[in-house]
């Protein structure tokens, strides 16, 4: 059975209950780079964590979002990805039963579309009636298993922690196709305004090059 247990983080959370997430971005430092059909955006917090995004210029979906933190010590921590796929792939191996057993493993990973938080697990080779994916309110979390006993995750929306948003069970939904189990989760609409606020203000932002970070690319 893969078990995969995502900490509900609250460090990022506690800040919050002084000031509004909102308000800490409008006062985050930001710099800009418009490069290979992307806006990439890097944010540098008073308390010195850093969050860096990516954006599809066409589309103005968000493609990455990954936070990176000083140890206690001050040295510079490794990114996390929160949003898109982790750069790290496991370490290959000589042994070729070994890798097709690493080639199979779930992978979990965050995509969202512009209308709901989505996330993908694939390698799950089971028919959609296996799974269940419930909300768990009083943990702020989400519950993947099947009944097969195969597999088991836990993670939660950083999005609503950071807003101090609640949990809604009827924004939950999932599919299952090609192998891959979609969870999907409906924006609140809280969400949505803040996210169309921050986009007005981060094409306002100059890139390295002084051009506006709305420059489309031909």
């Amino acid at each position: 059975m893969v078990t995969e247990v995502v900490p509900c983080s609250r460090n990022v959370c506690s800040a919050m209950a002084v000031q509004s997430w909102s308000d800490i971005l409008k006062s985050s430092r930001k710099t800009a780079l418009i490069h290979d059909g992307k806006r990439k955006i890097h944010y540098l917090f008073t308390d010195g964590k850093e969050m860096a995004e990516e954006y599809d210029l066409k589309t103005d979906e968000l493609i990455v979002r990954k936070w990176r933190h000083k140890s206690t010590l001050g040295a510079q921590g490794q990114w996390q990805v929160e949003v898109g796929e982790s750069l790290t792939t496991p370490v290959a191996s000589l042994d070729s039963d070994v890798i097709k057993e690493n080639c199979s493993n779930p992978v979990f990973m965050r995509k969202d579309t512009k209308s709901s938080f989505q996330w993908r697990i694939r390698n799950l080779p089971y028919p959609k009636d296996v799974f269940s994916v419930s909300v768990e309110p009083s943990e702020r979390c989400i519950i993947i298993k099947t009944s097969n006993k195969k597999y088991y995750k836990k993670f939660n929306i950083p999005d609503l922690d950071r807003n101090q948003l609640p949990f809604d069970c009827s924004a939950l939904s999932f599919t299952h196709a090609n192998n891959t189990l979609i969870v999907s989760y409906k924006k609140p609409k809280e969400i949505l305004t803040l996210e169309q606020e921050l986009l007005k203000e981060l094409k306002k932002v100059k890139d390295t090059a002084g051009r506006d970070a709305d420059c489309k690319t031909q």
